[in-house]
Formats: C-alpha cells, sequence, structure tokens
C-alpha cells in the first residue's frame, strides 16, 4: 500500500527544556491518524514511545526518557507517513541528585542514588546529604600542612556541618587560589540555595504540578467507576482488591526502607554520639593538657581554656563531668600557686610582674596578689639595701682601687635604688589605675580594687619613706655617722674609718646623691617624701664646705714649709700668691656646693652654720698670720734656702747678703714685713672679693679680724727689726762722742764733722741698704724710725751737758745739723723735734764767722761724704724741713 499522506513534522515543543521523566507536549503536522497510527517517537536519541499519548493528529504528549545527548531533535514516525522531521529542539537538563529520603513528584532509577553515594566526601556520614561543593566553584586544595592550619584555628573545623565551622578555614584550605570574581559568583550560588529552601514545600508542588494533576485525574476516575459499580463494601469487590493492593505497597515499601530508616537513624544516633563526646573530648584531655601547657608556659591556653570548661562544666550535676572538673580545679590551683610563687620570686622584671598578675587575676586567684607583689618587691629592696652596706663593710680592710670605699658605696648604694625603684613606682601605678588587671577582672573587681587603694596608700606611702628614710640613713652611716641616733648605729653604721673623706670626694658623693634625687623626681614621687635626701644634701654640703676649709687650713700651715725667701722686684716672696691660689682653688672646688639646685636651700640658711664657716674663714687667715710670725723668728739652723736671689735692678752696695751662708734674721724680718704690707693692701681684700663672690657669709667680720691679726703682727716684727738696728747705733753715740775724752767745756775750734758721727751714719746707711735690697717700700718707714732714735738720743745726749765752750758749741751744732741735713727726707715730725730741742739745747752763734766756719765745715762733710749719702738724697715726693 503507497502512503497517501505526507511524513511527519514537528514545529513546536513545551517545554523545550528539562530533566529527565519531564512530561512534555508535542505540536506539528501529520503526526498520525490515530494511536495505532504512531509507531516511533525520539527526543535527543531516547525512545519515548512507550510514555506518547497521541491526542490528534497535532499533538502528541509524552515523557522525556534518560538521553543520551543534552540537546537534540524531536522525531515522530508513523505507518502513515513514515519518519518525519523536526524543526524545533529539546535540551536535556542534568537532573539534581535525588537522595533515597528527598521528596519527588516522579519515580527516581536506584541508580540516581547509588551514583550520589560514591560522589560523597570521605569522612561524611553515608546519610548526610550535604553538597560537595556548596559554594558551586571549583575547589583548588590548599598545600598548607594540615596541622598548621590546626594550630591557627585551634578548636575549629573546616567541615561545614560541625558546630565549631570556620568559614576562613574552609576558605583557605578549598579556595586559597579562587579568583575574586568567583567568590563574587559562590555568594551568588549560596543566595540562590538559601532562596531555594526558603521556598520550602512551594518549590516542590511547582515542580511536581503536572504529576499531581495526573494522579488527580487517576483519581476521581477510579471513584467514577467504584460509583457505578456499586459494591464497595461487598467482599472481592474493587474496593477490597485495591485496599489489598495498597497494603501490599506498604508492606513493600516498609520492607524495602526498613532497613534504611534503620541506619539513617542508628547513623544519626551514632554522629550525635561522636559529636558529645568530641565536645567533651576537650573536658576529658583537659587535665593533661593543662599539666603540658603549664610545663611548656602556655599559661594563655590553660586559662582559656579553663574559662571555657568553666563556662560548660562549672554548674553540671553530671558526676563524671564533676570528676573531671574537680581535676581540672585541681590543676588551676597549683597553677595559681605557682604563678604566684613567681609572681614573689626576685629579681623580676616589671613585665613578669604585670603577665603574672594578669594571669592570676584572670584566674581569680584569691587575696590581692598584685599587693602581694609590692610588698615582696619592697622587702628586697630593703634587703639588697642592706647587704650592700654588709658586703662594702666586710671587704673595706681589702680595698685597693682609687676611689675610697665609702665613695664607691654611695655610688653602688643609690645605683641599686634607681634600678629597684622605677619599676617598683611604676608597679603601684599600674595597681592603682587598673592597668594590672585583665578586663574582665577589671570589671568584677573595680569596685573592690578601689577600696583596696584607698586602704593602701598609706601603706605604700610608707614603704616609700622606709626606702627613702633607708636610703639616707646607709649613707650617713657611712659619711656622717655622728648625724644617726644611737639606736640606728649598729644598723647602719659599722664602718671602721680612720680618715676622713676629702672635700673632693664629698663634692662627688654629693652630685651622685643629686642626681639621684634628680631621677627620683622624674618618677612623680612627691616631693615630701623625697624630703630627706634634701635634707641629706644640706648636711653633705655644709660638710664638704666644714672639710674643705679644714683641709686648706692644713695646706696653708705648711705653706711655710714651701717658703723659698726669692724676693722679687716688689721685696715679695712666692708666699702671699700660693696663699690666695690655695684659698681661690678652695672656693672654685666648693662652688658646685655652694650653688643651690632647684628645690635646695643654702647653706648658709641658719645662723649657726654661718657662724662656724665665717670662724673657719678667720682661722684660715690666722692660720697663716701665725706661719708668717713662724718664718720671721726661724732659727738660722732651720732655714733650708742658702742663698737670696736679690733684684737686679737695685744697687748691690755691700754684695751679696751672705750668699753662703743664708739668711740673717734681720732679713728674714724685713722679708716678712714686706710680705705684711703686701698682704694688707692686695691679698685680703682680693680673698675678702673671692668670698663674697662665692656668696660667703660675714666677710666684713672675717676682713676685719684678720686685718686686725695681720696689722698687729706687722707692728711687732717692725718694733722687733728696729729695736736690732737702732739700738746699736743709738747705744754708740755716747761713748763715740766722749771718746778721747772729749769735753764740751774745753775743746778745740771744730775742724770737721767727728768720726762717731761718720760711724752712726755708715751704720744707718748699712740699714738703708739691707731694707732696700729687700724691699724699696720699707726704707722710709724703716730709716724714719731709726733716725728718731739717733734724734732722740742725740738731744737727750745735748740736753745732759751742763755747759758749752764757744768751740764746744759750734762743734755740737756742726755734727747735729749735719746729721740733720744728710737724713733730712726721712725726717719726721718726732725727729724734727728732737734736732729742735738739741739744737736750743747749745748757746746761739755768737758772730758771723762762726756761721761762715759752721757752713764751710758742712759743706766740706758733704762733699768729703758725698758718694756714702748718696742713699740719702735719692727722690723723695717730699723734703722734710728742719
Amino acid at each position: 500500500m503507497s502512503r497517501s499522506r505526507q511524513p511527519p513534522l514537528v514545529t513546536g515543543i513545551s517545554p523545550n527544556e528539562g530533566i529527565p521523566w519531564t512530561k512534555v507536549t508535542i505540536r506539528g503536522e501529520n503526526l498520525g491518524t490515530g494511536p495505532t497510527d504512531l509507531i516511533g517517537l525520539t527526543i535527543c536519541g531516547h525512545n519515548c514511545l512507550l510514555t506518547a499519548e497521541w491526542m490528534s493528529a497535532s499533538k502528541i504528549v509524552c515523557r522525556v526518557g534518560q538521553a543520551k545527548n543534552d540537546k537534540g531533535d524531536i522525531i515522530v514516525t508513523t505507518k502513515s507517513g513514515g519518519r518525519g522531521t523536526s524543526t524545533v529542539s529539546f535540551k536535556l537538563l542534568k537532573p539534581e541528585k535525588i537522595g533515597i529520603l528527598d521528596q519527588s513528584a516522579v519515580w527516581v532509577d536506584e541508580m540516581n542514588y547509588y551514583d550520589m553515594r560514591t560522589d560523597r566526601n570521605k569522612g561524611i556520614p553515608p546519610l548526610s546529604l550535604r553538597p560537595a561543593n556548596p559554594l558551586g566553584i571549583e575547589i583548588e586544595k590548599c598545600k598548607l600542612p594540615q596541622k598548621n592550619l590546626e594550630v591557627l584555628f585551634h578548636g575549629m573545623s573546616a567541615d561545614f556541618t560541625s558546630e565549631n565551622f570556620s568559614a576562613a578555614w574552609y576558605l583557605i584550605e578549598n579556595h586559597s587560589n579562587t579568583s575574586f570574581e568567583q567568590l563574587k559568583m559562590a555568594v551568588t550560588n549560596l543566595k540562590r540555595q538559601a532562596n531555594k529552601k526558603s521556598e520550602g514545600s512551594l518549590a516542590y508542588v511547582k515542580g511536581g504540578l503536572s504529576t499531581f494533576f495526573e494522579a488527580q485525574d487517576a483519581l476521581s476516575a477510579i471513584h467514577q467507576k467504584l460509583e457505578a459499580d456499586g459494591t464497595e463494601k461487598v467482599e472481592g469487590s474493587m474496593t477490597q482488591k485495591l485496599e489489598n493492593v495498597l497494603n501490599r505497597a506498604s508492606n513493600t515499601a516498609d520492607t524495602l526502607f526498613q532497613e534504611v530508616l534503620g541506619r539513617k537513624d542508628k547513623a544519626d544516633s551514632t554522629r550525635n554520639a561522636l559529636n558529645v563526646l568530641q565536645r567533651f573530648k576537650f573536658l576529658f584531655n583537659l587535665p593533661l593538657n593543662i599539666k603540658r601547657n603549664i610545663q611548656k608556659g602556655d599559661y594563655d591556653v590553660v586559662i582559656n581554656d579553663y574559662e571555657k570548661a568553666k563556662s560548660l562544666f562549672g554548674k553540671t550535676e553530671v558526676q563524671v563531668f564533676k570528676k573531671y572538673y574537680a581535676e581540672v580545679e585541681a590543676g588551676i590551683e597549683d597553677l595559681r600557686e605557682l604563678l604566684l610563687k613567681k609572681l614573689l620570686e626576685t629579681p623580676s622584671t616589671l613585665h613578669d610582674q604585670k603577665r603574672y598578675i594578669r594571669y592570676l587575676s584572670d584566674l581569680h586567684a584569691p587575696g590581692d596578689p598584685a599587693w602581694q607583689c609590692i610588698g615582696a618587691q619592697h622587702k628586697w629592696t630593703l634587703k639588697l639595701m642592706q647587704d650592700c652596706k654588709e658586703g662594702h663593710v666586710k671587704s673595706l680592710k681589702a680595698w685597693r682601687y682609687k676611689t675610697p670605699h665609702r665613695v664607691a658605696f654611695v655610688e653602688k648604694l643609690t645605683k641599686l635604688v634607681l634600678s629597684q625603684l622605677p619599676n617598683f613606682w611604676k608597679l603601684w601605678i599600674s595597681y592603682v589605675n587598673g592597668s594590672l588587671f585583665s578586663e574582665t577582672a577589671e570589671k568584677s573587681g573595680q569596685i573592690e580594687r578601689s577600696k583596696n587603694v584607698r586602704q593602701r596608700q598609706n601603706d605604700f606611702k610608707k614603704m616609700i619613706q622606709e626606702v627613702m628614710h633607708s636610703l639616707v640613713k646607709l649613707i650617713r652611716g657611712a659619711l656622717l655617722p655622728f648625724s644617726l641616733r644611737e639606736g640606728d648605729g649598729r644598723q647602719y653604721g659599722g664602718w671602721e674609718v680612720q680618715a676622713e673623706l676629702s672635700g673632693q670626694w664629698l663634692a662627688h658623693v654629693i652630685q651622685t646623691i643629686r642626681l639621684t634625687y634628680e631621677s627620683l623626681t622624674a618618677l612623680e614621687i612627691p616631693n615630701d617624701m623625697l624630703q630627706i635626701i634634701q635634707d641629706l644634701i644640706l648636711d653633705l654640703r655644709i660638710r664638704c664646705i666644714m672639710v674643705t676649709l679644714q683641709h686648706t687650713a692644713e695646706e696653708i700651715k705648711r705653706l711655710a714649709e714651701k717658703e723659698d725667701w726669692i724676693v722679687d722686684n716688689e721685696g715679695l716672696t712666692s708666699l702671699p700668691c700660693q696663699f690666695e691660689q690655695s684659698i681661690v682653688h678652695s672656693l672654685q672646688s666648693l662652688k658646685g656646693v655652694v650653688d643651690c639646685k632647684p628645690g635646695e636651700a643654702s647653706v648658709f640658711q641658719q645662723p649657726k652654720t654661718q657662724e662656724e664657716v665665717c670662724q673657719l674663714c678667720i682661722s684660715i687667715m690666722q692660720v697663716f698670720i701665725y706661719c708668717l710670725e713662724q718664718l720671721s723668728t726661724k732659727p738660722d739652723a732651720d732655714i733650708d734656702t742658702t742663698h737670696l736671689s736679690v733684684d737686679v735692678s737695685s744697687p748691690d752696695l755691700f754684695g751679696s747678703i751672705h750668699e753662703d751662708f743664708g739668711l740673717t734674721s734681720e732679713q728674714r724680718l724685713l722679708i716678712v714685713l714686706s710680705n705684711c704690707c703686701y698682704l694688707e693692701r692686695h691679698t685680703f681684700l682680693n680673698i675678702a672679693e673671692h668670698f663674697e663672690k662665692h656668696n660667703f657669709q660675714g666677710i666684713e667680720k672675717i676682713t676685719q679680724v684678720s686685718m686686725a691679726s695681720l696689722k698687729e703682727l706687722d707692728q711687732r716684727l717692725f718694733e722687733n727689726y728696729i729695736e736690732l738696728k737702732a739700738d746699736p747705733i743709738v747705744g754708740s753715740l755716747e761713748t763715740g762722742i766722749y771718746a778721747g775724752y772729749f769735753d764740751w767745756k774745753d775743746c778745740l775750734p771744730p775742724a770737721g764733722v767727728r768720726n762717731y758721727l761718720k760711724e752712726a751714719l755708715v751704720n744707718i746707711i748699712a740699714v738703708h741698704a739691707e731694707v732696700f735690697t729687700i724691699s724699696k717700700e720699707l726704707v722710709p718707714r724703716v730709716l724714719a724710725r731709726v733716725i728718731e732714735a739717733v734724734s732722740e738720743e742725740l738731744s737727750r745726749l745735748m740736753q745732759c751737758v751742763s755747759s758749752f765752750s764757744r768751740n764746744g758749741a759750734l762743734q755740737a751744732r756742726l755734727e747735729i745739723c749735719a746729721l740733720r741735713d744728710t737724713v733730712a727726707i726721712y725726717l719726721t715730725p718726732e725727729s724734727r723735734s728732737s734736732f729742735k730741742q738739741a739744737l736750743e739745747a747749745l748757746p746761739q752763734l755768737a758772730s758771723g764767722a762762726d756761721k761762715k766756719l759752721l757752713e764751710e765745715l758742712l759743706n766740706k762733710f758733704k762733699s768729703s761724704m758725698h758718694l756714702q749719702l748718696t742713699c740719702f738724697q735719692a727722690a723723695s715726693p717730699t723734703v722734710m724741713k728742719t
């Protein structure tokens, strides 16, 4: 039979895509004349004829099978038209894997179930129906070792079904190299999955809507047939048969799924048990972990684990948990004791102290560990200070260093205090402001700690004061033992000292203590706690001044040994200069001691100190005056210098003064007198200026007393010298006048000045030469006094003569006038008066011839002794009149 119809043509399909077993409607032309005419139907190469239902020549309904291709044509074959063609295609989507317990509107092959099982990850329970890749992007495993990740995310898990799931761990492990764009795509996938889950049953109903309609149609048809039959309750009826079929289906389903459901329940219970075991594994292993972490010093880990265990099992009623938690508490108690022991150990750093205090605070240790630490540090500091003193006292005899033993002790003691006290003070400040404690402990114990701080501020102040008192008393015991009380001598003293420290070393100690005070002030320690150090510095400054001045007095006392008797052009030796330099050097060494640092009081604020310093300065001046006196009376045999250096510009009338035999007592007197004059006019005034420059008090009294003592010595030495020089000349006058039984009543006419007067003048010239050689400035003073003595004696002798002859009166007038005119420049009112009285005792000249003779004889005398009398003709600002 020939074909009379055209081949089938498919022009449409709805829907045009779907998963296997999706019901589709095919539309076209020449699709057959009836159900029997349809002999073939393939979609994407899969035969769908078994599920096909012919509706008309332009419509067929069927279900898509498990096709081989993802996209393909819809081919219809009929008896009447043969194999047809298609102008449309169908896209086959991969079906979602449906678990055996998931809802589905169509029948699912068991192969799908088994395929799904083979895709599960290792270690996941078989009924855990989680997706293998929840983000829906390519997985790139991380090369980082699993152990490192476990350390980094302690207590967490990369399993997103776990209670301790860590998203960061999962991303590092599976997507460490994934780009940002892919991660954004993963976020979109997660949102889509979340939305899909939120749809719930509504999505399930939408997905199988056609199936529901088919089931509804089938049930309606069955209901209509049952009503038509009318035998619902008759034995062997269709209803009874249907019930039996359904019961068998139910039993068969139970038989099929009982094992699966049993395995699921068992797996769920096993998983729950594992979760419980995993959760409580932390508690069971915690005692051992605490012990191990304590041994390693990981106290932070122990504290974190303890806090976690306390929150989970602190109030548990389960006996097993109670037992293990009791072991945890015992381990924590041991840790508290260990930390407290370490906290109270000395020496320790401030960082370690704060760390241990925080640990104990986090562990809710009983008491107040921070305050215990402060007390321990206080006792440790006091012990270190006392041990420092004991060690130095014991090693006193073996000390061989340049620095004095007690100075080295003070340096070490202050260094020790400065190394301990800053951390001690910072520990207290941290205790007050709460920075020693963790945030949790701070919030819980804030009120209690504020009470403790208020109660313990006085206690800490006493600790600081005790340290300051101990420091000051130890230094006083070494340097100022006389300032200690009787009861403190044994604890803070004990130094067997032979010699007192010099002012230089005391100044060094003062500088050390000043630096210590500045360092303590920088810690913002209140000034009232440091006042005791200021008092010590003041006492040491006063003691340094006293010792320095006493030492200066000792040095000046030894200046007499350094006198070389070498005079300069002004008749001075080096002694006055050495004296002044010694005092200036002493005052310069005291400058840093006398000057006040910020907060220090003046050393001269107390009248007692002013008086003592003033007396010491006066004693220094008087010691030097005493040295001058000793030098002026020093026996010849005790003089070290064997020759005298003389000013080259001064005339040496009589050659070298005892060049080979040393100085005479008269020459020493002259040198000392010359030095006294210079001291009075210059040195003592300069020294007074130096005292004033260095802020010394009582300078007027020092100058006044010193000047008085110096003038007294000068006058006494001067009188001694005049006595030594004037007495021989005066004593020779009377014997010289009456030598050869000379008589004023009976004598020859005068032929010139007699020898006794010439001899007296030569002796006066000798005195002039001696004084001029030493000091030109002393010449007028000495010669004036010598001439006073000679004129006084000459006046006395003239007044004792009962009567003069004419020749005797002329001879006496000649000699008196010759002496007076020769020494005219050295005449004083006293000597002029004596010459006047001597002339008045003589008879007046009788005639002009006598006056002429007297004048001739005087000129002859002056001419003959012109060379000898030159010394009396030196330029003088004032020529003394007769």
